[in-house]
């Protein structure tokens, strides 16, 4: 991954409290336990003592760290699983876990942090920044500054090879409350894609669009010219979903997603992005009406799965995997995945293949950048720790690459993963670290299913041997760096994850429903022709001034200002 300088940045990004990566999503539980009450009369036990940073066993006499997770659908069992063993044995540290499941993890938070019965750590919830602030402030959640310098080992390694991590988990005040989960996938960085069924493409004689007309040429050919051979016009030139795979995809399967980046920066959920320094935003300027229009024209050309406004992820797979013959010929999406099934029998998934960013009209085309993979929020140590220290050096210790990250993220080696041989090529096409020797993903007990805190550098992503059988990787890295890296937004532009005060993100929450609610609903309404688009456009733009669209914009910018231009 290219390097981001930008200076000092205080900032750090709001995220759902589901944490997911680019193969997949979390969900359920991994073995709940029952509530403890507080026992104000309870003696704490006497601290273990502590090694020297860097030395194994963290303590020579077994200590105990009190761990609330967010349960992880992929985890059996957090408490017997391979991994967490191995971490004892390495470490000399038990973790008695709490497991709060995935459905109810917000209630659950909420609800240890107003009782005053803190665990000794808060791992896997994506706290957000605003919490932070306010539990940090109170003291809730210890500051860690001092327990980074002092025993920080792992993490200092992390800062000395991208420095601006540090900058983007430390909070206006100075101090930094939770270590992150850091996820160098250069693949997902580039998340807004097209993908196109590409047997289509050969049995027509078409080539690759390059153009928004060659673009709705192509749907016209999905169309009329029966691809799949079943003498039905069954085919469905273009769909999508209003739903995303997992928090972190963005909605990237959202109609507007990759082919409005042919007429103005698209960029994210929020859709905020730079000009000169300034937030903006695209969708109250004539760029986003010309491309709006021209999503409309492929609608009413019949082009467009009317289903794409309305259904959800689960419901784009179904016309993706249709049983009876491929249906589906294109639809937004992070990968492969977002309309078919990774590695179903079908074999469907690795026909479809990403289309290059498309030039608009006027000569515009940018691909959608997503640099910043700092995920927050991951380990807070609270103040009821009994050893600040020992938790932690444990947390430090997750960050270790790459032994601890594969036994992390894989399992056991020799079993799930081993480290490669001299002869073999990475997915970069440099030499290998590791190879993954079983399928990731399902429900398993010997990795924590990416919960926690840990650091897996672009280095070690692309480091992974590449398996003619599991191609998956290959062929991300491949499409991306051949079709979307060449026309990377540019990253003066990027909006960086900014830190609200709790009062400005309550005035933002407000605000950004409201005003992305109507974001959506219209362009779906402009899209279908509801609404006239010409018509009703200026009305379209009143409306956002009446929900105070210069106010929402005020607030990010003030927050902007404070992480990034006073620094």
């Amino acid at each position: 991954m290219k390097k981001i300088k930008f200076g000092m940045m205080a900032t750090v990004l709001s995220l759902s409290l589901a944490l997911s990566a680019c193969s997949g999503g979390g969900g359920g539980s991994g073995g709940e336990t029952a509530e403890k009450k507080p026992d104000d009369t309870a003696k704490k036990p006497a601290a273990a003592a502590i090694n020297p940073a860097g030395q194994l066993p963290i303590t020579n006499e077994k200590s105990t760290v009190k761990i609330l997770v967010k349960g992880a659908a992929s985890v059996e069992d957090f408490a017997t699983n391979e991994f967490t063993k191995w971490l004892e044995q390495k470490t000399n540290v038990h973790i008695d876990w709490e497991v709060a499941p995935e459905k109810s993890a917000t209630e659950k938070l909420n609800l240890v942090l107003s009782s005053g019965d803190y665990p000794d750590v808060i791992m896997g919830f994506g706290v957000s920044p605003t919490q932070m602030m306010i539990y940090g402030s109170q003291g809730v959640f210890l500051p860690l500054n001092d327990l980074i310098e002092k025993y920080g080992v792992e993490i200092k390694k992390m800062f000395a090879a991208s420095a601006f991590y540090k900058d983007l988990i430390t909070a206006p005040d100075g101090k930094i409350y939770a270590l992150p989960q850091v996820n160098e996938c250069y693949h997902c960085m580039y998340k807004q894609r097209m993908w196109v069924y590409k047997p289509w493409l050969d049995k027509l004689g078409l080539n690759m669009p390059t153009t928004t007309d060659e673009f709705a040429d192509m749907l016209k050919a999905f169309k009329t010219r029966d691809p799949n051979g079943n003498g039905k016009a069954d085919e469905i030139p273009l769909s999508g979903s209003i739903q995303a795979a997992a928090s972190y995809l963005f909605e990237t399967q959202m109609l507007d997603s990759f082919l409005m980046n042919a007429f103005t920066y698209d960029h994210g959920d929020k859709k905020l992005y730079l000009e000169n320094g300034k937030v903006t935003v695209p969708y109250n300027k004539p760029e986003w009406k010309e491309g709006l229009k021209y999503i409309h024209k492929l609608y009413a050309d019949g082009l467009i799965d009317p289903q794409a406004l309305t259904q959800d992820n689960n419901q784009l797979k179904k016309l993706g995997e249709n049983p009876d013959t491929v249906i589906l010929g294109a639809s937004s999406g992070h990968n492969m995945g977002s309309l078919t099934t990774l590695g179903s029998t079908s074999g469907r998934w690795k026909d479809y293949v990403a289309v290059p960013p498309l030039k608009g009209p006027s000569g515009f085309r940018t691909a959608a950048y997503h640099p910043y993979v700092v995920a927050n929020g991951q380990y807070i140590i609270t103040k009821n720790a009994k050893n600040p220290e020992v938790a932690f050096r444990l947390a430090d210790f997750l960050f270790n690459s790459p032994d601890t990250t594969l036994h992390w993220y894989a399992g056991r080696e020799g079993t799930e993963w081993r480290y490669a041989e001299k002869t073999e090529i990475g997915i970069n096409g440099k030499p290998a670290i590791w190879k993954q020797l079983t399928p990731w993903g399902g429900v398993q007990n010997v990795n924590w299913g990416q919960t926690g805190p840990n650091y897996r550098s672009n280095d070690f992503r692309l480091g992974e041997a590449q398996n003619p059988e599991q191609p998956l990787e290959v062929m991300l890295y491949t499409q991306t760096k051949e079709r979307m890296e060449p026309y990377q937004m540019p990253i003066e532009k990027v909006m960086p994850p900014v830190f609200f005060t709790a009062e400005q993100a309550s005035e933002v929450a407000d605000l950004e429903k409201t005003i992305l609610d109507h974001v959506k609903e219209m362009m779906a309404r402009f899209i279908i022709g509801d609404s006239d688009i010409d018509k009703n456009w200026d009305a379209y733009l009143k409306n956002l001034d009446n929900m105070n669209l210069k106010r929402y914009l005020e607030l990010y910018q003030q927050a902007y200002d404070v992480g990034f231009k006073k620094k």
